[in-house]
């Protein structure tokens, strides 16, 4: 199949229901407001970087994306979402929530300082009211806060980008005696080039790490914290974070599917991939994170998922983006086409860069 086709999806009709924001259906929101609707994408004002359109060399901007474990609290997610409006000079640009994942991914930019600011205030908040002696959810997780990367966008180097993270990451590991690792770019031992080592054990086998030889972490005490756990800081490119719903409940072929389509077991580069359950939904989910879209933009992606369903006798239902993503990861492709519902242009990462994109957009 082609990357300028746009094929034929299974069947649509899944055993969830698509109403209620935090109870069945994951949660992408956009800017202002954490809204309940069928896929709670809500139209809002668009907000752009402060001097997108000025002439002269380009203000620097970065992106910073938190997953924060909580993903069923409307009103919490809220809470949180508020302490990075508040501060100057940063774009709240998206928040998904998914209560199977049990986890929020937000999406905000800004200048290096302010988007600094941000990140640890809301730092701050997740460890005053989040508790992972409570939290269970089918993402791997270590932490509250668990994972914080920064991501170089204009006139900002990813050298300064990794002493960002780290300044960060310091400021966490000494304001909240928290054990901080980091990864990507600015990360301090081989092997961490992504979170997943950083993660094995999850939460529960934290402890263990900690005691381990080889478990230090890079920032912070050598000491487990039960009611916030480790926080991994991380410095790296850009990211297109994009799951497919399947038509099926059945795990098994979700995690087939999964085995076939990220780059470890032989599949498609620079994609990882792993088959999970949405339990509240009644489906199966192919979650994927593609490391680079210039090698493999969604819809080759989205079209392998398609193939490799359709030989396990099952379809695709829908897909959904976490975050932002830019243009170009769509391949010339209609968003429709890769099976993204209701899909505006706030999802587009260049709405946030350039003056001209709401028009464009």
């Amino acid at each position: 199949m082609t990357a300028a086709s746009s094929p034929t999806l299974g069947p649509t009709t899944t055993r969830g229901s698509r109403t209620g924001c935090l109870s069945k259906i994951a949660c992408s929101v956009s800017a202002r407001s954490l809204p309940i609707g069928r896929n709670c994408i809500a139209p809002s004002s668009i907000h752009r970087m402060p001097g997108a359109a000025a002439a002269g060399p380009a203000s620097p901007v970065v992106e910073c994306v938190p997953n924060v474990s909580e993903g069923r609290d409307r009103a919490l997610i809220e809470t949180l979402a508020a302490v990075i409006r508040a501060v100057p000079g940063v774009t709240l640009a998206n928040v998904h929530a998914d209560p199977d994942h049990h986890r929020s991914v937000v999406s905000f930019l800004g200048g290096p300082e302010a988007v600094e600011a941000a990140a640890l205030a809301l730092a701050a908040r997740v460890v005053a009211l989040l508790d992972m002696r409570h939290h269970r959810g089918i993402h791997p997780r270590v932490g509250a806060l668990d994972v914080l990367p920064f991501v170089p966008l204009v006139g900002f180097t990813m050298d300064q980008t990794v002493a960002l993270a780290r300044r960060v990451g310091r400021a966490i590991g000494a304001r909240h005696s928290l054990p901080v690792y980091y990864y990507g770019g600015a990360a301090t031992r081989p092997g961490r080039e992504t979170p997943r080592p950083l993660r094995r054990g999850g939460y529960e086998g934290l402890p263990a790490r900690l005691a381990a030889p080889d478990g230090a972490p890079d920032d912070g005490p050598a000491r487990f914290d039960a009611r916030s756990g480790a926080v991994l800081v991380g410095a790296r490119d850009l990211l297109v974070a994009f799951n497919v719903w399947l038509t099926t409940d059945d795990v098994t072929a979700a995690r087939e599917i999964a085995r076939a389509v990220r780059e470890s077991s032989g599949g498609l580069p620079a994609v990882q991939a792993m088959g999970v359950p949405l339990a509240s939904r009644g489906i199966a989910q192919v979650s994927m994170n593609l490391l680079d879209h210039r090698r493999t933009p969604i819809p080759v992606v989205f079209d392998r998922v398609v193939d490799e369903a359709r030989r396990r006798r099952t379809g695709v239902g829908r897909s959904e983006l976490v975050g932002l993503a830019p243009r170009a990861a769509f391949g010339g492709r209609t968003p429709e086409s890769v099976g993204l519902e209701n899909f505006t242009s706030e999802l587009y990462l260049e709405t946030y860069l350039e003056p001209d994109a709401r028009a464009s957009g």
